[in-house]
């Protein structure tokens, strides 16, 4: 039940006194049952570092010496249960046998939980992920609220589970769905955790104590274990099951460069079903895992994520957006905006446009909201609005029409007069600068820029613009929106192509280049993926869609000139024969429902496929770090962290580099200027480092 929007937990009694636990509260019912509360003291969600390790070490002392009845382990915290490990103790680790040492100390006391010699059982609402969800697998009995969320997100960071819930969960869970949550870090809820056999009960807050007796006195009806676990944990099977996983995991993360999911499933090859082995090996696997340069880059990811959430401050004040422009983005951001909770009016000049969008936002809204009346509610905030009367009452207006200076200065022209003291007026552009869409503008000090990106859906990226005469508290407004719509906020001065797009727009050409070379496109695509991108760069094209690559790279060389490759002639010809990529079915790769199919002017059917070679990799990848730095010297953007950010949200970066700065700074800076200046050499100017490598570090 919740009393003024605050969850009410069923806690047990009240703490006894002289039970000093920094991190838990140790009580008994009148039953002589024990309740273990987590409540992490210097955080609101509860996390595990080596001294909640330790004290609970010291509970569990406590239970073994006065032995209650039963025990019943819970979260203090509204928020959830407990979220994992904490991640700080992970940053800089670099001795496998310290790590393997360290999380020896933490297995011992997990193990020593569920070692207890009485009912145990764990009571969760909120999130369980990671470590929590290890510690729930040590109690005999779990019983999960409605609200409950469990996963094991560790694939994220680049380990697998380290507390023993490899074998733990395979032990307990049929192992291909075990293995699959564990190898996707994917999360699931309460009934989808019942339907496993990962909890015995679901349940509402009122009826916890009801089914905490039920459980502690054995009449709890238990999850039965499916038979399939003893079968695929045997030897033979999990070798079969191993090489399928192996395949599926190679395609979405290769080991070159993602080591964790192969490592967790060699784990469960070698050591399914025999839990003592298990338990021994996952210690030894994880330690090597945490000092690998993928992991610690992954968490340095991690952290990054945390500092831009922190960016947006707090203190939302926009209820009702307005969106001028229903096509690809300008429709998404109003879905995505309408999912969020927010009332959004959706205009355009033609009804075909709206519809689509209508269908789209149905489409996103199946996918994300877990409820069906959540999505119906989500909908009946999207609001059509061919007149545009939306304007009148909008806190926030978003511009979304196609990127034409004269068109976009028509529309604020039109709704300037109508927008509401106080409204932000707020520009999707990719690439045009603020300073040359304000000067038809009233009032400019309103205008501010809110680039999202393509799909608006999966890229959590915001560039919030402004320009030298933002008002600073439209600016923080703006700022706070994008955190409430669940994006992270990136502050840039406005400049040609902002960050993303300067960086992202010499990727791109670059491979237009090497396509005029005779290179074929996949031989390209496959040296950015080799590299670790989530794509080639002509895809990329394709996805982004054709015009509006050309209509970027045009502005952009424009202002820098030669910094940017040439735009081919028949890129041109391409775009006016209307073969814009994926939106048009037809780019540099024909697709259809969405989907890639198969490159146009192919070579011959059989002919191998020529290795991409390391100037080809530098070609591509090399400028975006130089943009990056020339941003940086520039002061477009002032932390080179959040440009690493920038560029991994924004545009899928290999997270596992640690974004373009990080990669420049583990090669070297001087390393990355000298070789610069090679290709400058050979291929033209706009490979030139730029100055801020002088000071770079």
């Amino acid at each position: 039940m919740d009393v003024l929007g605050e969850r009410v937990l069923e806690l047990g009694p009240k703490p006894e006194p002289g039970r000093p636990y920094h991190d838990f509260r140790l009580t008994r019912d009148a039953d002589g049952v024990a309740w273990l509360l987590f409540d992490r003291a210097d955080s609101s969600a509860n996390t595990l570092s080596a001294e909640v390790i330790e004290g609970l070490d010291r509970v569990l002392t406590e239970l073994e010496t006065n032995r209650p009845t039963g025990l019943v382990v819970r979260s203090a915290k509204t928020s959830g249960f407990i979220a994992g490990a904490d991640v700080n103790e992970f940053r800089g680790a670099a001795d496998p046998k310290q790590v393997e040492v360290a999380i020896g100390r933490a297995h011992a006391v997990i193990d020593r939980l569920e070692a207890l010699r009485i009912p145990t059982v764990a009571v969760i609402h909120g999130f369980c992920l990671g470590g929590g969800l290890e510690v729930a697998l040590a109690c005999q009995m779990r019983i999960a609220i409605s609200d409950a969320r469990f996963g094991f997100p560790e694939v994220m960071l680049g380990l697998h589970p380290g507390l023993g819930g490899t074998a733990r969960f395979t032990e307990l869970v049929n192992p291909m769905q075990a293995m699959t949550l564990m190898l996707t870090g994917r999360t699931v809820d309460a009934r989808k955790a019942k339907s496993l056999g990962l909890v015995d009960a679901v349940c509402e807050e009122r009826h916890v104590r009801n089914a905490v007796r039920d459980a502690i006195s054995g009449r709890l009806k238990r999850a039965r274990k499916s038979p399939l676990v003893a079968l695929f944990n045997l030897g033979p099977v999990r070798r079969l099951l191993a090489n399928r996983m192996r395949a599926e995991a190679e395609k979405a993360a290769p080991h070159e460069h993602y080591p964790a999911p192969d490592a967790l499933i060699d784990l469960w090859e070698r050591h399914g079903g025999d839990k003592a082995a298990m338990l021994a090996a996952e210690k030894t696997s994880f330690a090597y895992l945490m000092v690998t340069p993928t992991a610690q880059n992954l968490i340095r990811v991690f952290f990054l994520r945390e500092q831009m959430k922190k960016l947006a401050g707090s203190g939302n004040g926009i209820e009702h957006v307005h969106v001028i422009g229903a096509g690809a983005m300008g429709g998404d951001i109003a879905a995505w905006c309408a999912g969020q909770d927010l009332r959004v009016t959706l205009a355009d000049m033609k009804a075909e446009p709206i519809a689509s969008a209508m269908k789209r936002a149905a489409d996103l809204f199946g996918k994300i909201l877990r409820k069906r009346t959540a999505s119906r509610d989500a909908l009946d905030r999207l609001i059509p609005d061919m007149v545009g009367e939306g304007v009148r009452g909008a806190d926030l207006i978003i511009e979304a029409v196609p990127e034409k200076l004269e068109l976009k200065q028509k529309v604020y022209s039109a709704i300037e007069p109508k927008m509401k003291p106080g409204a932000i007026l707020a520009t999707n552009t990719s690439s045009i600068p603020l300073q040359d869409l304000r000067t038809t503008l009233q009032r400019p000090e309103r205008l501010l820029g809110l680039h999202f990106f393509n799909p608006v859906s999966r890229l959590q990226l915001v560039e919030v613009v402004s320009h030298d005469g933002t008002d600073a508290q439209l600016l923080k407004a703006a700022l706070a929106f994008v955190g409430a719509i669940d994006r992270l906020p990136l502050p840039v001065k406005s400049s040609p192509g902002f960050l993303v797009n300067r960086a992202l727009t010499p990727y791109m050409l670059e491979a237009m280049v090497m396509l005029d070379e005779g290179i074929d496109q996949m031989v390209i695509d496959a040296a950015a993926k080799k590299f670790g991108m989530p794509m080639g760069p002509i895809e990329l094209a394709d996805q982004v869609g054709l015009d509006i690559c050309l209509d970027v790279g045009d502005m952009l060389r424009s202002k820098f000139g030669d910094a940017l490759p040439p735009t081919p002639a028949w890129l041109r010809e391409k775009v006016a024969r209307g073969e814009h990529g994926r939106k048009t079915g037809k780019g540099f790769y024909v697709w259809r429902g969405g989907k890639r199919e198969m490159p146009l002017g192919t070579r011959p059917q059989g002919a191998a496929q020529p290795e991409p070679t390391p100037e080809m990799i530098d070609r591509l990848v090399l400028p975006m770090s130089n943009v990056c730095v020339a941003c940086l010297r520039e002061g477009i953007v002032d932390n080179a962290d959040v440009v690493d950010g920038a560029m991994i949200f924004g545009t899928g970066y290999a997270p596992f580099r640690g974004g373009p700065l990080n990669y420049a700074r583990t090669r070297g800076p001087e390393n990355v200027a000298s070789t610069l200046r090679a290709l400058a050499g050979k291929f033209g100017d706009r490979f030139a480092p730029d100055a801020g490598w002088e000071t770079f570090k």
